[in-house]
């Protein structure tokens, strides 16, 4: 059995502020290694369910957060960026089953320090009439390669948002949102241990989890939170201004929106 991991850092126990997320904040360290212990729960997990394999991507910010001489030593990690498929890059159809560690809700729900890839320039992402997080878009591109996502651990707002997407995923709840900045979370040692017994659930539940299957054509629209991001993401010339605010485009390839999503929050980050 082969196991992918795609940890994010914001849903991780005790992280709550841009000091915890950020590269240059004073707690980003101590952030660092609540986020590497978490991943070696669930790599524990894992391994003691049977799995022969398991690679862990860096999926936050820089993609470069992970303790490299505190990663369980049975795992294989990604880290560094620009990478391809972002927090999904190293997936394929070898994987039995993919793992998001340590996901946030998207930008407009509740939860913990939520937003959708960039905080600072995405309003929300639509697809066909549908809202989606990076929940949500990452699990559609594990589907892609028939891989389902079985575990998402993070906050309770997270959490429903993984369940109202895949309704047999497993969810591991390591703190409650009180506000965007504020949680009550469970201790660093409860928060592991209830990881590493989800991720063993989960995994036992892997014939009862489908792969998610998004059908094309796919109708996206990317609202940004400001006019002038969506001024500079323009000189894309696959989109189309919907209004001051949003871009639209169509394509039949899941992946190929997804890219130029990415390529688009990219040029329009610029401004920040």
């Amino acid at each position: 059995m082969k196991v992918f991991i795609s940890a994010d850092i914001e849903g991780v126990a005790g992280v709550v502020h841009r000091e915890h997320t950020a590269r240059d904040g004073r707690e980003h360290d101590r952030a660092r290694v609540l986020m590497t212990e978490e991943v070696n729960s669930c790599i524990e997990g894992a391994l003691s369910w049977g799995a022969t394999e398991v690679v862990v991507n860096d999926s936050h910010g820089t993609m470069r957060n992970l303790i490299p001489e505190a990663m369980h030593p049975e795992a294989e990690y990604i880290t560094g960026s620009p990478k391809m498929l972002a927090m999904m890059e190293g997936i394929s159809p070898e994987f039995d089953a993919a793992i998001f560690l340590g996901y946030h809700s998207r930008m407009g729900n509740h939860g913990i320090l939520n937003h959708t890839f960039h905080g600072g320039v995405i309003r929300n992402i639509r697809i066909n009439n549908q809202d989606m997080g990076e929940i949500a878009l990452n699990a559609g591109i594990a589907g892609v390669f028939g891989v389902p996502v079985v575990l998402v651990t993070g906050c309770q707002y997270a959490a429903k948002e993984a369940l109202d997407f895949i309704p047999e995923i497993e969810t591991a709840v390591v703190k409650h949102t009180i506000n965007r900045q504020t949680a009550k979370n469970l201790s660093p040692q409860k928060a592991r241990y209830l990881i590493k017994e989800k991720t063993i659930a989960s995994l036992s539940c892997l014939p009862k989890i489908q792969s998610v299957s998004l059908q094309g054509p796919f109708l996206v629209e990317i609202t940004y939170l400001h006019p002038g991001l969506a001024d500079a993401a323009e000189i894309l010339p696959t989109v189309e201004r919907v209004n001051s605010t949003t871009h639209r485009f169509e394509t039949d390839d899941f992946i190929t929106a997804f890219r130029y999503i990415r390529s688009l929050i990219a040029i329009a980050g610029g401004l920040n």
